[in-house]
């Protein structure tokens, strides 16, 4: 049912039950079924009458469907089709059948909030709701009573009724206050008065959160109307994230997941596969997350799509827990220079308009039980010294708020993954985009573009054809798939792409310039926007200007700066340049450029910053190279803030600066020991931008990097892969002579490379026999396109003894030929006809089961030991698993698997594990497969009560996250039949003694 269609029905059932109490006030059992035109024949005479009575209430249909209809559109979007028509139901059918006559709205004050409590109450809750539909279903029919309430209140035959019923109370007056006043909530700490529009507020916070945040600026060209966005909720793609301390998640799985890594799969596979655990996915498990990523990765974008989708409601899979959860968006850019915000002002960003009017202590309220999601944006963009106060602020904050979620973002150079570790953060780190990641972007990109219309450069019809252009060229050019790893790269290539054919950058610097120059002035200039054509300042001018404000905002360690400040920075600037006819306006110049260029933009009321650090960092970088302040970048250079924009500078300067800066930076690693690795590393990373070094100097930059070589550090690999392909030739053609930590890294160090010489380097390698440097060999298999990594490095090794993992489709074609006998398959697999490619195998893990899985579909192996299926998937045709006769461990999630009668087990079958085990789960089913095993593991989905009553006898059973207590406390309770009980992380009973188990040994762990 489409949003519109909806709003219609609610309204007409609204309206309805408005006319009802209108013409009567007490509801027969008759009138529940007729529909308002004949409710109104019914009930009053006359035709004329008749009609104006039902065009009112059609009126007062209307008035709830324009409420409603936007609502619908931006709410839930991910619910299928039936689930919103069953949703529509239920609200509907719960409308009809509820007492809303007078007596009912008066007995409860007409007060909504009170009305929706007693009608949930009385009403029988609806059947067969996911939880994000049982989410729908509570908004909306709060709503429809709200807005039913206000309605009748503003009948005239309303306030005849409320004065009767009024003075047929004034008999029992005292006890009527006294009943009144016992209902207001407790004056305390965290209930002070105004609580009871704690709801009230949340409701409109979270709409203006789901409205301000839901757009994002993508690098386009656009006509005159500047500033136009698009849906962040149409544009945003899933990335993938690295776990610095990712742990397996199925710890009781006979062996532990790996960690995953960016891959370069093929392109037949553009629909989204690829290496990498989603970063939602790894979300999902901790409560609190540094996340870690490059300029332009995507950190704070992700944020604010959580924030839009905690509040619609909207989350699925793994962060469906999280709906319910209040976003706060706090941008610590906004705190640079100034103390940090207490939880009552942390609103002041995103909701600044409504916070006059916030109930006192409402966020504390939100932080105290554990219901606020607060993501914390850009530690990186703070000085040191301010950085060690967000960590001690951050602290303070936990230990008053314990339960609160907590999402903070950094780039990993001014936060390490140990940066919050006794604050119990887990380190995730956001991958740069493999190509499969690549080419949804794209995808989603030109979708998202559409939604501008006539501003597009090109006619809406013409986009697909713009769009698989692009995707051919990057198929082409692996160096372009190397460039737009990003969603800022990215989404600046897309655009270059659309408004400048086939004119695509070489690197990364020539990418900035020519978005900046497209930009700041050519997308005006040449579609003769008067403002272009009028003005006097060329795009050098401009240029200059935006310059001028980068260095003042990098020099003084800001990213923001006052609106009348920068104005007056701009003046002073244009009164130097005496070319230009008149003498320009600064305050004038400057707005110009905020609204026009689409570098610049205003966050909040009278404060300037660029719209992404990246351009600041770049035009600083020119800047420093313009006016030659090479001295003040090599002063600076050990500092974190300063090293990409140090790395740009680079780029910017001629031969002389070039040789100042890299030799200033090389003599302080000599000089100043504390700071050696680093400032070598720069100097290392500054190859990726400069055209030519001297002789003397490029031995000098050799001889640093050589000193960084070999690689030992887990951190080593990826900033020595910056180096770029020049690196390649300063590895050992043969990893003999290092240790065997060392030879791993310099596998990973060559595999971040990638190309076909770091292939060729990498076949050369596979003479090692070293267990861990064969391990990542194999695991390097990701960073290369399928087959000749297959022919080169994996055909040259023994795989029998070690694990293979597969992160796309593509792989699977050559594991026919390379024979291994451990295969773990990480990318969503929804038809398990697809494992026909595979041989024979010994092991074989499916993490990521989709949809519904037909087991019978697995090809037959003989040999097969272990089966791990793991996913979202409904299982059917459990029986094919009898067949496996050599299987003897199983692990499978029943999360969405409600008929387990079909579960059978081959003979030698003998230990068992039931993952996401819940209160709907019936083990009865399978009674006879789960008896003769020599191991049961249960492991239940969110400590859920789980009925084990009906197991059989089993030698050994281990319990994960059950929620004991449940357990024995369940009608017709008996104690397991087994010899050893193991508990792990479960809920116990305050009395241990209650698990003392006649001849059963208990292991709580």
């Amino acid at each position: 049912m489409v949003g519109e269609a909806a709003a219609l029905r609610l309204g007409s059932t609204v309206a309805k039950a408005a006319a009802q109490m209108w013409l009567g006030g007490k509801r027969r059992e008759q009138e529940r079924t007729l529909d308002m035109a004949e409710l109104i024949r019914l009930r009053v005479s006359g035709l004329r009458f008749q009609r104006g009575v039902q065009r009112q209430f059609e009126e007062m249909a209307d008035a709830v469907y324009d409420r409603l209809a936007p609502f619908l559109e931006r709410e839930f979007p991910g619910l299928e089709e039936n689930s919103r028509r069953a949703v529509i139901d239920a609200v509907c059918d719960t409308f009809a059948a509820a007492d809303l006559s007078d007596e009912a709205i008066l007995a409860a004050d007409a007060r909504p909030a009170e009305i929706v409590r007693r009608l949930t109450g009385a009403a029988c809750p609806p059947v067969g709701l996911g939880e994000a539909e049982s989410r729908l279903y509570e908004l909306l029919f709060a709503e429809c009573v709200e807005y039913y309430v206000r309605i009748v209140r503003g009948l005239p035959v309303f306030e005849e009724r409320a004065l009767s019923e009024l003075l047929a109370r004034t008999t029992s007056l005292g006890a009527e206050i006294a009943r009144v006043l016992q209902r207001l909530p407790d004056r305390s700490l965290f209930a002070p008065e105004g609580t009871d529009r704690d709801a009230e507020f949340r409701r409109r916070y979270l709409e203006l959160v789901s409205t301000t945040l839901d757009e994002v600026e993508l690098f386009r060209r656009t006509s005159d109307r500047a500033g136009a966005q698009v849906r962040l909720s149409v544009a945003y793609v899933s990335l993938r994230a690295t776990g610095d301390e990712i742990r397996a998640r199925r710890e009781g799985a006979r062996r532990a997941l790996p960690l995953l890594r960016p891959d370069m799969s093929d392109w037949e596979n553009s629909g989204g596969e690829g290496a990498g655990m989603r970063v939602e996915a790894a979300l999902g498990g901790p409560a609190r997350v540094l996340l870690r990523g490059e300029a332009g990765s995507g950190k704070t974008t992700l944020l604010r799509w959580l924030a839009i989708t905690a509040a619609r409601g909207a989350f699925t899979g793994e962060l469906a827990d999280w709906n319910g959860l209040t976003p706060v968006f706090v941008k610590l850019r906004e705190y640079s220079g100034r103390a940090l915000p207490t939880p009552e002002a942390m609103l002041d960003s995103v909701a600044g308009q409504i916070t006059g009017v916030m109930p006192k202590a409402w966020v504390e309220r939100q932080l105290a039980d554990g219901r606020a999601l607060l993501l914390i944006d850009g530690v990186d963009e703070l000085l040191d010294a301010e950085r060690r106060g967000v960590r001690e602020w951050l602290r303070k904050l936990l230990a008053a708020y314990p339960e609160v979620r907590m999402v903070v973002t950094s780039r990993p150079a001014a936060a390490g993954a140990d940066w919050l570790r006794r604050e119990k953060f887990t380190a995730l780190h956001l991958d740069r985009m493999a190509p499969p990641d690549l080419a949804a972007f794209v995808r989603q990109w030109h979708q998202a573009v559409r939604e501008l219309g006539e501003e597009l450069p090109c006619p809406v019809e013409e986009l697909p054809r713009y769009e698989q252009s692009l995707l051919n060229s990057l198929k082409d050019r692996p160096h372009l798939q190397s460039l737009a790893g990003t969603p800022l790269l990215a989404a600046m290539l897309c655009a270059m792409h659309l408004n400048r054919g086939s004119q695509l950058p070489r690197d990364r610097m020539e990418l900035y310039r020519n978005a900046l120059h497209t930009l700041v002035h050519e997308r005006d200039a040449d579609r003769n926007v008067p403002s272009a054509v009028d003005s006097e300042l060329s795009l050098g001018d401009k240029v200059v200007l935006l310059r001028d404000l980068a260095w003042r905002l990098s020099d003084n360690n800001r990213s923001e700066i006052a609106l009348e400040q920068a104005a007056l920075h701009v003046g002073q600037k244009l009164a130097g340049m005496r070319h230009l006819d008149s003498l320009q306006d600064g305050t004038t110049v400057l707005e110009s450029l905020r609204d026009r260029s689409g570098i610049l933009r205003s966050p909040t009321l009278g404060r300037l910053d660029f719209v992404h650090r990246t351009f600041q960092e770049y035009l600083a970088a020119e800047e420093a190279a313009e006016e030659d302040r090479i001295g003040n970048l090599i002063g600076r250079a050990h500092l974190d803030l300063w090293r990409e924009t140090i790395i740009m500078a680079a780029g910017h300067a001629n031969r002389p600066q070039r040789e100042e800066l890299l030799t200033g930076i090389l003599d302080r690693a000599v000089a100043e020991p504390r700071w050696t690795r680093k400032l070598r590393l720069l100097a290392a990373a500054c190859q990726e931008t400069v055209p030519q070094l001297s002789e003397e100097l490029a031995g000098r930059v050799d001889t640093a990097v050589e000193t960084l070589l070999p690689a030992r550090r887990e951190s080593d690999p990826a900033q020595l892969a910056a180096v770029g392909t020049s690196l390649l030739r300063k590895m050992p053609k043969s990893l003999t002579e290092l240790t065997e930590k060392a030879a791993v890294q310099t596998v990973r160090t060559v595999a971040l490379i990638g190309g076909s010489e770091a292939l060729g380097l990498l076949s050369s390698y596979v003479g090692d026999k070293r267990d861990r440097v064969v391990r990542q060999l194999i695991q390097s298999w990701s960073y290369f396109d399928p087959d000749p990594y297959a022919d080169a490095v994996l055909s040259g090794i023994q795989l029998a003894n070690h694990e293979v993992v597969v992160k796309y489709s593509g792989q699977l074609r050559a594991l026919r030929r390379l024979a291994p006998t451990d295969v773990d398959i990480y990318f969503p697999l929804d038809d398990l006809g697809a494992l026909r490619m595979l041989p024979p195998l010994h092991d074989l893990s499916l993490w990521s089961l989709t949809g519904e899985a037909d087991l019978s579909l697995i090809p037959h192996m003989p040999d097969l030991d272990a089966l791990a299926l793991d996913g979202d998937a409904a299982f059917t045709h459990m029986e094919a698993l009898e067949r496996f006769t050599s299987l003897r461990h199983l692990a499978i999630s029943v999360r969405n698997t409600s008929d387990l009668s079909s579960l059978r087990l081959a003979e030698k079958t003998t230990h068992l594990t039931l993952w996401d085990i819940h209160s709907g789960t019936d083990l009865t089913q399978c009674h006879t497969a789960l008896s003769g095993l020599d191991r049961l593991y249960v492991w239940a989905a969110d400590y859920s009560p789980v009925n084990l009553t009906a197991l059989p006898a089993v030698p050994v059973l281990q319990l994960q996250e059950v929620d004991v207590r449940a357990w024995l406390e369940t009608p017709g309770f008996k104690p397991p039949e087994v010899e050893h009980l193991m508990l792990m992380g479960c809920l116990l009973p305050d009395d241990r003694g209650s698990l003392d188990f006649p001849g059963v040994e208990v292991h709580i762990f």
